[in-house]
């Protein structure tokens, strides 16, 4: 199978060695995103609330590129340095995504890259 790479400019640059998403046939394989601004790959600034909805845009802006939208999603996973932020993510995910809701995972961590507090990644289905 042909693999092709997305890059997009609306979401932030890699900050290793990955792609911001690889799509295979019809799936694309969404790389973690965190609350980073794009424009200045810093994390942005405000409550909790406002890092999860910086997430949601950002992988938002790789499913456009890839072809999609947050509703091709098919299989998202959600990692917290802090379960208890667990319900505000119901919350701000549901301003982003109507039923059917995709498959989903959240995870307690120790740590984050850049010392963020949510990352998630994502596989996406295009019709």
């Amino acid at each position: 199978m042909v693999r092709e790479v997305i890059f997009t400019e609306k979401a932030p640059a890699a900050i290793g060695t990955y792609s911001q998403a690889v799509k295979v046939g019809k799936t694309v394989y969404l790389s973690g995103q965190i609350p980073l601004l794009p424009e200045t790959m810093e994390l942005v600034e405000g409550d909790m609330a406002v890092q999860i909805s910086r997430v949601f845009d950002n992988l938002q802006a790789v499913t456009e590129a890839a072809g999609g939208g947050l509703a091709d999603i098919v299989k998202l996973n959600i990692y917290l340095t802090d379960l208890s932020h667990f319900p505000l993510v119901n919350e701000v995910m549901a301003h982003y995504f109507k039923q059917p809701y995709p498959a989903r995972a959240a995870v307690g961590v120790a740590a984050l890259p850049k010392g963020a507090a949510v990352e998630m990644d994502a596989v996406m289905e295009l019709a």
